[in-house]
């Protein structure tokens, strides 16, 4: 098993190398200088001046030079200053970095604790109530918008009862665990209950199939109960595929959260590629679009290690 992660470890360097190649190269293809965008808004700066940072960024070579350039410095650890902000781009991620994974943590922990059991549930009473009531809640969670949802949620829980801030991550003058909290409930809930139908729907079919397996039959022919034989038998093979989905939404919600983050005016990862995207940062989207395609290769790692825990079979493969 060891030898099969320190693999997967070298193929996802590799990924990620060609991928910062093509990135890069997609955002040399846009339209605008950056150095020249500066000299824009800079009346004092001379053409020597222009010059001298073109050469000092790199920009004034090919593209497989200014590839190298910025490659070099990645690996050195520098990775540039961000035009927008003026600051070095390990500064400008710090803070958007820790938001989003507050916020990616919370709200797979709650879509999770409710679609898991939700779901095994909904399996054990297969087209019964329970399973039509559960399948119509999922099928109403994956339907509604999220930027509608997270509307919905201020609307009720901000403007109308007042018992939630509906934007920011803190309180201006405040902070505190408590009011950091707070201001994550609402952002958290409409993420939350968007990903709560489709881990639902995985959970049940998933563990549907593995109830019907020859072994779950068996146990139950020895006079296991339905929930005992779903629970010490059928759960731990039922979760693969969940993980396999699971790894796969990683990187989507590192990325993928802008409306979330706009509607809840919530600065987090999403917002920041937007508007280093949209602003020709290109040092700060290309740091920060390199880090959401790790975090996707990390998850498919991560999920390697879910499966050999699942299934020990797998360890030895």
């Amino acid at each position: 098993m060891t030898r099969r992660i320190a693999l997967r470890l070298v193929q996802a360097a590799l990924v990620l190398l060609v991928l910062s190649f093509v990135v890069y190269a997609l955002m040399g293809l846009m339209p605008g200088d950056p150095i020249e965008l500066m000299a824009a808004g800079s009346p004092t700066m001379t053409a020597e001046d222009v010059a001298r940072l073109k050469a000092l960024y790199g920009i004034d070579k090919p593209l497989v030079g200014r590839y190298l350039h910025w490659l070099g410095g990645v690996l050195t650890g520098e990775l540039g200053y961000s035009r927008l902000t003026g600051l070095t781009v390990l500064r400008t991620l710090a803070e958007p970095l820790g938001n989003t994974l507050a916020l990616m943590v919370a709200s797979l922990a709650c879509a999770l604790l409710l679609a898991l059991p939700l779901g095994i549930a909904a399996a054990l009473r297969e087209r019964r109530a329970l399973d039509h009531a559960l399948n119509l809640a999922a099928f109403a969670a994956i339907s509604l918008p999220v930027f509608w949802l997270g509307l919905l949620l201020i609307i009720a829980f901000a403007v109308t009862l007042g018992w939630l801030p509906a934007s920011g991550v803190t309180t201006v003058g405040g902070g505190g665990l408590l009011d950091r909290l707070r201001h994550l409930a609402l952002p958290v809930a409409a993420l939350a209950l968007a990903g709560f139908g489709h881990y639902l729907r995985y959970m049940r079919a998933s563990m549907i199939e593995a109830m019907r397996a020859d072994w779950i039959r068996t146990a139950r022919a020895k006079g296991l109960s339905l929930l005992g034989a779903a629970l010490r038998h059928a759960l731990r093979n039922a979760l693969i595929p969940v993980v396999t989905i699971l790894a796969l939404d990683l990187g989507t919600l590192f990325s993928g959260v802008v409306v979330t983050e706009t509607v809840f005016a919530y600065p987090g990862m999403g917002k920041l590629i937007f508007d280093s995207v949209m602003g020709n940062d290109y040092n700060l989207a290309l740091a920060a679009l390199m880090l959401a395609t790790a975090t996707t290769l990390l998850g498919s790692i991560l999920a390697d290690l879910a499966y050999a825990a699942l299934d020990p079979r797998l360890r030895f493969r």
